[in-house]
Parts: C-alpha cells; sequence; structure tokens
C-alpha cells in the first residue's frame, strides 16, 4: 500500500508528466471557458446534464479530516440539500462508529466524495485506488477553473500529475497577522497595516516586547508547526521524487529560521522571555493571557475560537511579507474535495461540487468568514459580513496572493514535527543551526525510512 503512495507521489513530479500537463490543462481551462453547448451535440449534452440534475440521487461525502457532521452540514449539507432536494446528501467521518477509510473498503461501503487536506488527500486515496481523474466532468459541467485561487489550482494539477484532475479546491485557509490593540495602546505604538514587511513587524515587535510589574510582553508570537507547514517561502518537507528530507539541504530554512526564530530573539527581553516558558509565545498566551502583541495564524481561528476572542480587543492584518516576494502571503490550506472511482452517479457528485464553487456558495462561505476559493471582487467583499466581528479587516485574508503550494508527502506530519523540534533547541540555545539542521536530517531520514517499512 505504502509503496502505490510513494509511486502516486512521485509520478506528479515526473518531467513528462509535467510537460503533458502543460498541454492538457490550459487545453481544458480554454475549454471549460469557451464551451458553449449549442448544435446537436450541445444540446444533447445539456439535456443529459437537466436530466442528471433533476434526477433523485444519493451523494456520500467522506472525510477523516475529524471535520464534525454539524461543521459539514452547516458548510455543505443543508446548502446543498436546499438547493437539490431530489438529492439525499449523507456524511461519513473517519472514526464514527469505528469507521476507517480501510473498513469502509472492506465492507464495500461506498462514498462519492472524499474531503481532505494538500497531501493528506493523495497519500490515503491513491494507496487505495479510489481516486478518480474528473477532466471529462470538468469539462462536461463547463467548470472554469480560471476563476479559482490560482497557487490551488496549480497544486491540484501538479499533484494529479499526468494532465489529470483527482480533486477540486472548494475552500481556502491562509495565515493573517492578529493584533491585541490593547497593548498597543497601552504601549503607545500604532496598528500593523496589511502593507508590511516581516521587517517592519519586527521593528514593532521589538517596541511591544518588554517586562512590566513582573509581566513579560511580547512582541510577536506564532505556532512554529503552522508557520512551518504554511511558510510563505513554499519551501517543502521533503523532495518527494527522491524522499529526502530538505531540512538541511534547502538554503531557504535558513532564511525561515532568521525570521522567525533568531531575529525575534535578538528583540531585547524576547529570548529570556522564550526560554521561561521553554518556546515561543503561544495561541493561549495572545487570547487568553493577552501577553502576545501580534499573534501569526491561521484565519480559521475566527470561527474555531469565536467565543474565545470576545474577551479580546483584536484586529489583524495581512501576514506580512518578505522583501524579495512582494505581494505574496503564506501557502494555503485548500479543502479538497475528490469524486471517488466508485462514486454511483458521478455526474450528480459533480453537480454538487460545481454548486460549492458558484458565486452562491462561496458568498455564504465568505460571508461566514471562510476564505472563499473564488478570488473575484463580488465574492471576496463578503467576507466576514455575516460574522459578529463584521467591522474587522476581512479584506487581510485576501489582500495578498497566496504562495506556491508545495507538495506534501505522505509523512508530512512527522517530519513537520521533527524540524519544529530541533528549530526549537537552537532557538532557546540548547544547541547551534548546523549542528539542529544535520540532527533534523538524520532524525527526518530514519522516520521517512520507517514510515515506508509500515
Amino acid at each position: 500500500m505504502l509503496k502505490n503512495c510513494i509511486e502516486g507521489k512521485k509520478y506528479a513530479m515526473n518531467r513528462k508528466a509535467a510537460f503533458i500537463s502543460t498541454l492538457v490543462i490550459p487545453a481544458l481551462l480554454v475549454a471549460c471557458g469557451k464551451h458553449s453547448g449549442t448544435g446537436k451535440d450541445g444540446n444533447t449534452a445539456e439535456n443529459a446534464l437537466m436530466e442528471a440534475e433533476a434526477a433523485p440521487a444519493e451523494i456520500v461525502f467522506y472525510t477523516s479530516n475529524g471535520d464534525s457532521e454539524e461543521n459539514f452540514n452547516r458548510l455543505y449539507g443543508e446548502p446543498l440539500r436546499k438547493k437539490f432536494p431530489q438529492y439525499t446528501i449523507k456524511y461519513i467521518l473517519s472514526g464514527a462508529g469505528g469507521q476507517t477509510l480501510d473498513t469502509l473498503l472492506a465492507s464495500k461501503t461506498r462514498f462519492d466524495v472524499f474531503m481532505q487536506g494538500p497531501g493528506f488527500f493523495e497519500s490515503q486515496a491513491f494507496p487505495a485506488g479510489i481516486q478518480f481523474d474528473m477532466s471529462g466532468l470538468i469539462r462536461t459541467h463547463k467548470i472554469d477553473l480560471n476563476r479559482l485561487d490560482k497557487a490551488s489550482v496549480d497544486y491540484v494539477t501538479q499533484s494529479s500529475g499526468n494532465g489529470k484532475l483527482y480533486f477540486l479546491p472548494v475552500q481556502l485557509e491562509g495565515m493573517v497577522l492578529y493584533y491585541n490593540k490593547s497593548l498597543f495602546d497601552k504601549f503607545g505604538v500604532s496598528y500593523p497595516v496589511d502593507s508590511m514587511t516581516w521587517d517592519q513587524m519586527l521593528e514593532k515587535a521589538k517596541l511591544l516586547t518588554r517586562k512590566e510589574n513582573g509581566v513579560q510582553y511580547f512582541g510577536f508570537g506564532t505556532n512554529s508547526s503552522t508557520i512551518q507547514g504554511m511558510n510563505p517561502l513554499s519551501i517543502p518537507m521533503a523532495d518527494i521524487a527522491t524522499d529526502t528530507p530538505t531540512i538541511n539541504r534547502d538554503e531557504r530554512w535558513r532564511t525561515f529560521y532568521d525570521y522567525f526564530y533568531d531575529r525575534p530573539n535578538k528583540i531585547p527581553g524576547y529570548l529570556d522571555g522564550a526560554k521561561a516558558i521553554n518556546g515561543i509565545p503561544t495561541r493561549e498566551m495572545f487570547v487568553n493571557d493577552q501577553t502576545v502583541a501580534m499573534f501569526a495564524y491561521q484565519s480559521g481561528l475566527i470561527n474555531v475560537w469565536e467565543e474565545q476572542l470576545k474577551g479580546l480587543d483584536w484586529d489583524m492584518a495581512a501576514l506580512p511579507e518578505f522583501p524579495n516576494q512582494r505581494g505574496v502571503g503564506s501557502m494555503a490550506n485548500p479543502k479538497l474535495f475528490g469524486i471517488t472511482s466508485m462514486a454511483e452517479n458521478k455526474d450528480a457528485a459533480m453537480i454538487a461540487i460545481r454548486y460549492l464553487l458558484s458565486d452562491e456558495h462561496q458568498q455564504f462561505l465568505a460571508r461566514k468568514g471562510y476564505t472563499p476559493i473564488l478570488t473575484s471582487d463580488a465574492v471576496t467583499r463578503q467576507l466576514g459580513q455575516d460574522s459578529i466581528y463584521k467591522d474587522r479587516n476581512w479584506q487581510s485574508l485576501v489582500y495578498r496572493e497566496f504562495a506556491p503550494l508545495a507538495l506534501r508527502p505522505a509523512y508530512y506530519s512527522q517530519l513537520n514535527a521533527i524540524y519544529q523540534k530541533h528549530f526549537k533547541a537552537a532557538s532557546l540555545g540548547q544547541t547551534d543551526l548546523n549542528t539542529a539542521l544535520r540532527a533534523a536530517e538524520e532524525e527526518a531520514v530514519k522516520a521517512i525510512a520507517e514510515f515506508k517499512r509500515k
């Protein structure tokens, strides 16, 4: 099974596959945008689609990402049932009732749409052989991929490989810079703005890092796992073609360490404070303790911690940019929906996905505070309008383009944890950076080998 997974990932990096993709995918985009459905054949196709939409169908969604049925129904299930009352929408969550992908396949339980994130989709669907090339359906149902976030579509084409499209992104989550307005007011520092660079952010952090009345305040914090996995430099955890860790081979990791560990540590008082808490300032310190002035984190925090944020006078700005990457923010975490090879009614499943990609549904998601996959102003200007935090800077979520999304190996989580551990050791002075990088590489090599033996 693992061999199939690794091979499935490798072919996405094959030079021939990449060449074919450059020929097939642009043609697909043009076809999606230009197909008119006129003429005898066009009318026949249109009639078939109308019949498929009108006919009763059962569409079963499955995920292993931990998303509750309540949340699925709120964002996707109920809107689909309302739009298509003739469809029966069901949801299977891995782990519920002891169900896993393996048990579902063993029991021949059908599901029509697999929902997962980058890397996790491929590492689960490809070995099981349940992926399905949606290219033909995308053409038939006239889904214009040019309307979707470019970085996400590029990921789909690169990861699927050979000109195929195994999934489509339906929703995004990027990183923003949250800030505590009360701390900025307390210390007389101007609020962050969307156009800031990381250097400008660190200058503000210097003014906000201090110890007063026995309380240590930090100018900046982030979640190390999140900033690594969604890093704005698009550094992959590994070279998927060779299963080689990048931590001691890609020089961009040194730039990453410099900005997110070393430079903050050089702010007077910051390193002593970090040693006292054995790490970098956390989300809980930002929201609950209110001792962190700026915190870089996923935009989804607004919905996940809606209640907790009520006790904080906060706002947000776009994630700062690197000086050599103007206009580029973090990598995104798109939610990927792929029709499976076992899907009973693939047209009905595609009709459901097409609706989830419509202006109507994307505006619905945006108004609730979720980053839409559509990039049009008509959609993005609706961001946060139904949120209790309607007055916040919602446009910061889409102020910058998302960084190109690096391919994720099946062992992504293991490597992310290893890199995080060794960066932390270096940042706290427990070892030097060069030693940390070598140690991280050695541990990552062993982790990959162990993963491949399973």
